[in-house]
């Protein structure tokens, strides 16, 4: 499936709605604490909403105790229960370190709970109990345990509620797609603004020279090779490439279903698997390809999101190839190259067609150059601070 025709890209979020009233925080910038256990180099989500912050001139403080598990780590808990008593002593090791920062603080406007903070949400509402806390709840533990094929019965039970007991503990809360808005109870859904996920500003690198066809496409995928993220699929649309000498690939990462991807592909010579490169470096890596590939899931997550990779993928001057779903044609117009999920032999297709036609490549680089100040910090925090009242205006 080609690039849909004329419609430009949609970014920037729905702000939350108070009551018939936008923001209820005050009219000015002010002093954020960001409070948990996250991970800024593993989870470039929380960098996103410190840096967009810090663009609009809000004051942003950390109060940190990175967990040192990351989102497979701690849903994988579900699969092994006897390894919950190591979480829960490692969760309350890093919230006596949190308590003990804290007290530098003192009392901010806002207090900003990161990503995979479902469980530091409640250490925030005991420590900062009159202070508004904003959740980014950009990953529900039911969505990432089905994703994940983790199973159902007692685990969906479990992450049910630990979603909605994080929900109730926040004042605001952040998700990164209006079907992620609509997913969540009425009551939580009012609290709720639409920020997308963005790309920090570590990913404004000096793109590479446009495609011209005198070589091999270079096409790269990264990730953590997640089900969502469908890299079997493009392990089989590898393949179906191995007889193609026209386009290169290098896959990064690392994760749970790369050794299903890597026996899908076969005995392709073009491909070059990789294990993860640090994120100080990935960037200028990706930036050095023709082609950055999305993902291509079939699950009801994969179906739902707007991955980081593509946002990554553009700020990094690479044309995108992503699968065809609704927030991702809403959210990015005619930006990418589309194909159907899960469908390795179109994406096979559509690879070895762009190696072919060289000012496809340029048109498609050329797109993300133009489309990449939508794609900042700054940009995608907007109605983050619509919604908290805060004027946008340095």
């Amino acid at each position: 499936m080609n690039e849909p025709g004329g419609r430009p890209a949609q970014f920037g979020g729905r702000p939350a709605q108070f009551g018939g009233r936008p923001g209820q925080f005050g009219g000015r910038p002010g002093r954020v604490v960001v409070f948990g256990t996250y991970d800024l180099d593993a989870h470039p989500r929380a960098r996103v909403l410190i840096e967009g912050m810090r663009a609009h001139g809000v004051v942003v403080e950390e109060c940190n105790a990175a967990l040192g598990l990351d989102t497979a780590g701690r849903v994988g808990v579900l699969a092994r229960p006897a390894l919950l008593p190591v979480l829960v002593g490692r969760l309350l090791w890093r919230w006596t370190e949190l308590l003990w920062r804290s007290r530098a603080v003192g009392r901010p406007d806002a207090v900003l709970v990161p990503y995979l903070g479902h469980f530091d949400v409640h250490l925030a509402r005991l420590r900062f109990a009159a202070t508004p806390r904003v959740l980014d709840h950009l990953v529900s533990g039911l969505d990432t345990a089905r994703d994940r094929r983790l199973g159902g019965g007692w685990r969906e039970r479990v992450l049910g509620w630990v979603d909605r007991a994080a929900l109730r503990a926040a004042t605001v809360v952040v998700v990164d797609t209006d079907e992620h808005l609509e997913r969540l109870e009425p009551a939580a859904r009012r609290r709720a603004v639409v920020v997308p996920v963005g790309a920090p500003d570590s990913w404004a690198v000096a793109p590479g020279p446009l495609y011209t066809g005198d070589r091999p496409l270079r096409v790269v995928f990264f990730g953590r090779y997640t089900p969502l993220q469908g890299a079997v699929t493009i392990g089989r649309a590898l393949s179906l490439l191995a007889a193609d000498p026209s386009v290169r690939v290098t896959m990064i990462g690392d994760g749970q279903d790369r050794a299903e991807a890597r026996r899908a592909a076969g005995a392709n010579p073009s491909v070059t698997w990789h294990g993860p490169v640090p994120p100080s470096q990935l960037p200028a890596v990706v930036a050095a390809h023709d082609v950055c590939l999305g993902v291509f899931g079939t699950g009801p997550k994969a179906l739902r999101v707007v991955p980081n990779k593509v946002f990554q993928g553009v700020r990094a001057g690479c044309a995108i190839v992503t699968s065809d779903t609704v927030p991702q044609r809403r959210v990015l117009g005619d930006l990418p190259v589309y194909v159907p999920p899960g469908d390795a032999e179109e994406l096979a297709a559509q690879l070895s067609s762009l190696a072919g036609q060289p000012e496809r490549v340029r048109a498609a680089q050329q797109r993300s150059r133009r489309s990449a100040s939508q794609m900042t910090p700054s940009a995608v925090t907007a109605p983050l601070m619509q919604t908290m009242g805060w004027s946008t205006d340095r």
